[in-house]
């Protein structure tokens, strides 16, 4: 799962319309600091689209690891570390 080497990305219909609600969620945001809304409100819908986003690069690596793991063979080195690659880029987007 290197940049620019290793397998190809999966993003199916679902991953996308959840980016889609994210960056409406944002448009909204944005729309809410323009008319000077209460910064709770504003902090509390970041939060949201924090957290909606989180789920989406959750979704994205397991789709992709999975796939990553049901095209190797068995024992392969390449595969310990593409599983490697995915926790590390979970952990780090938290």
């Amino acid at each position: 799962m290197e940049r620019g080497k290793g397998m190809i990305a999966s993003y199916d219909k679902k991953m996308k319309n959840r980016l889609k609600r994210s960056e409406g969620q944002i448009r909204g945001v944005l729309k809410m600091m323009e008319e000077e809304k209460d910064c709770k409100d504003v902090v509390t819908q970041l939060s949201a689209i924090r957290s909606s986003i989180d789920r989406t690069i959750g979704l994205i690596v397991a789709e992709n690891l999975a796939q990553c793991i049901a095209g190797s063979e068995d024992n392969d080195p390449s595969t310990d570390q593409a599983i490697q690659d995915a926790i590390n880029l979970i952990v780090k987007t938290r």
